[in-house]
């Protein structure tokens, strides 16, 4: 288990730091840069697929069904990069960070909607409780905090479709990203023949941080999947809030967004909501492992004579 903490901590630490990276390259529209990240993760996959020898697997696994499956999860995830870096390199990395805070919430909130699950009677109340926070930050700003909300609902309607999707964790970026594969290079060519296109016209470190964005992508999903199969999924809900906290941090201390006091009211609101979530899923994972050992020892008492 601790191999798979150490995993899962490293993926939630490079996700957390991820907006120094589309800072260096913010002079690049949004679109461009999603679609590199697009061109180039696939790239990285492909690779990663080679050397595993798990193309002919990965094609055998392939239907029409499957393939509709993970265009919408690709489709839900291009929302989810272009909508980040876009927030990022506009400066609004604390609203980003209050996305992924809440996604969690929203991710409940969504299996109830569409697949009828049941909420314990304590989750209610983080959920009204976020909902609160975000009205708060609506009415203090003036504003929906749109940025937040598409994040969260676009990840948790994509972790929704991961739900149903049969293949592992690696052959399904794989497709998703081969599915958004031609129109991201499409995008990139057109851009180029505009004569608007930055890749290698610009800085070699930018040119070459547009090719690490690939790899920047794939390498904490790498990580995060070899966690997470090693970890409970109690300690798995703590540490999921080690990026956002991250992200949160750089943009109030490094980047020096604004954080006036009814921002601060909205975020606390949610932070006491996730405090809640959290303390009553560790409380409940204890209960559902301590209800198997005894069954366990109800089970090998009955079997002794």
């Amino acid at each position: 288990m601790k191999k798979g903490i150490l995993y899962t901590i490293a993926a939630y630490f490079l996700w957390g730091f991820i907006p120094i990276f589309f800072k260096a390259i913010q002079d690049v529209p949004a679109t461009q840069i999603m679609c590199h990240r697009v061109v180039w993760s696939f790239f990285t996959l492909a690779i990663v697929i080679l050397l595993r020898h798990d193309i002919s697997r990965l094609r055998g696994l392939v239907t029409r069904r499957i393939l509709m499956i993970y265009l919408a999860a690709g489709v839900l995830l291009a929302i989810n990069w272009l909508t980040y870096v876009w927030a990022v390199i506009n400066n609004h990395v604390v609203e980003s960070s209050l996305g992924y805070f809440i996604n969690p919430l929203v991710s409940v909130s969504l299996g109830v909607i569409f697949l009828r699950e049941r909420l314990r009677p304590l989750q209610w109340l983080p959920v009204g409780l976020a909902t609160l926070g975000v009205a708060y930050l609506t009415i203090s700003q003036g504003q929906l905090p749109w940025i937040a909300l598409v994040l969260a609902f676009s990840f948790g309607l994509y972790g929704l479709v991961k739900k149903v999707a049969p293949l592992n964790s690696l052959h399904g970026l794989t497709l998703e990203t081969a599915v958004l594969f031609l129109p991201a290079l499409a995008y990139l060519f057109v851009e180029e023949g505009r004569g608007i296109g930055l890749f290698a016209h610009t800085t070699p470190v930018v040119s070459s941080l547009l090719a690490l964005s690939g790899p920047i992508t794939v390498v904490p999903l790498l990580f995060f999947a070899g966690g997470a199969r090693r970890i409970p999924l109690s300690m798995l809900g703590i540490l999921q809030y080690i990026s956002p906290t991250i992200q949160f941090l750089l943009g109030v201390l490094i980047y020096h967004e604004p954080f006036a006091s009814g921002r601060m009211v909205g975020f606390a609101i949610v932070w006491l909501a996730l405090i809640i979530f959290s303390i009553d899923g560790y409380l409940y994972q204890r209960r559902v492992k301590a209800a198997a050992v005894l069954r366990k020892l109800e089970a090998e008492e009955r079997i002794i004579p």
